[in-house]
């Protein structure tokens, strides 16, 4: 029985992801993975503080966009670190 040669192993035209494709991946993850916390966390807090409609939505927007590139960035930069 023959051995599997994983994802790019011979027999195939495929070539390994560069570092910096690798790099675009780890930061899509980590801005996906920030999105979601961000709002949990900043949809929680928010309604602690009682933001209802318009100042509720525009908090909870940005405390997402600042976990996501927050998170996005260092896990590119983990996954750069790797190369």
């Amino acid at each position: 029985m023959p051995v599997p040669q994983g994802m790019y192993g011979h027999g195939g035209s495929h070539q390994a992801p560069s570092c910096f494709d690798r790099m675009k991946t780890g930061f899509g993850l980590g801005f996906c993975i920030g999105l979601a916390s961000g709002a949990m966390f900043g949809g929680f807090t928010a309604l602690r503080y009682g933001m209802r409609g318009r100042e509720l939505i525009n908090n909870v927007g940005k405390v997402m966009l600042q976990g996501g590139g927050s998170f996005g960035t260092f896990m590119a930069i983990g996954t750069g670190i790797r190369c």
